[in-house]
């Protein structure tokens, strides 16, 4: 199976970097990260068009087939216009649809100076362990140990990307402490993708996200590492506003179907 969607093509690439398990069956991928099985985005099966009638038995039981012990299901749906198929099809699936942005730029505009913060990449225990705190003051403190455990493998994992060489986490530190942070991969053939943009949410709104979308930007734009950035936005969140007036555009719509089993 060939993979039309830019998001999905960077998701998988950015995967295999990390170790992750990529198998064509065919008709369809299986994407598997052993290492964090609760990861649904790193366990999961892309198609190459919508359910169509039939599919409502036909995809859970392949996912069943690949994941049994997942107490989720997780279906991608290639392409680039965010065709996701008909409501009567996802409930017949038990799953609800998400249509994300994929926004791309070759070139970065610029943003106002932020003072009073260094940036920079993180690097050593200290600042990973400070990952870990700005990832829980974003999404909040997990209840369970099964949601900390999956936060840790997450903030791990980024972690093995950057010292294995294949990107950079850039943070903003104020104070000697992080508190705006996104990680940039460079993945061949030209690409490079943003993960995990976050702003500690007593620090939004001073620039400091900004400054490191610039930083990590710059830093690989032009030359042998990539000619173009990738990132990929709720489009309802507040956010996106952000990564257009950086210089980012609307490229595709891409298509996750989730549910629980």
């Amino acid at each position: 199976m060939i993979v039309q969607s830019l998001g999905f093509r960077t998701d998988v690439m950015l995967l295999e970097c990390g170790g992750s398990v990529v198998i064509d069956r065919g008709p369809y991928l299986v994407v598997r990260t052993s290492a964090n099985p609760g990861f649904r985005w790193g366990n999961y099966l892309l198609f190459p068009e919508p359910p169509r009638p039939g599919d409502e038995t036909k995809w859970p039981a392949l996912f069943d087939a690949e994941f049994p012990r997942a107490a989720y299901r997780a279906f991608g749906v290639d392409g680039t216009a965010g065709e996701a198929g008909d409501a009567a099809a996802h409930r017949a699936l038990g799953v609800t649809a998400e249509v994300n942005t994929v926004l791309v730029a070759q070139q970065l505009a610029e943003a106002r100076t932020v003072s009073g913060a260094e940036i920079r990449a993180l690097n050593g225990r200290d600042d990973w362990a400070q990952a870990m705190e700005l990832h829980t003051a974003c999404y909040g403190v997990p209840s369970d140990g099964d949601t900390r455990l999956f936060m840790r493998r997450q903030v791990d994992g980024y972690r093995y990307l950057c010292e294995a060489g294949h990107g950079r986490w850039i943070g903003a530190f104020v104070d000697g402490r992080l508190r705006a942070a996104a990680g940039l991969f460079t993945l061949g053939f030209g690409l490079a993708r943003f993960q995990n943009v976050q702003t500690h949410p007593d620090f939004r709104r001073r620039g400091l996200a900004s400054a490191v979308l610039l930083h990590a930007g710059r830093q690989v734009l032009g030359g042998a590492r990539a000619h173009t950035l990738v990132i990929v936005a709720d489009p309802a969140d507040a956010a996106i506003r952000l990564y257009r007036s950086l210089g980012f555009m609307e490229a595709e719509q891409q298509v996750q179907l989730q549910g629980e089993c």
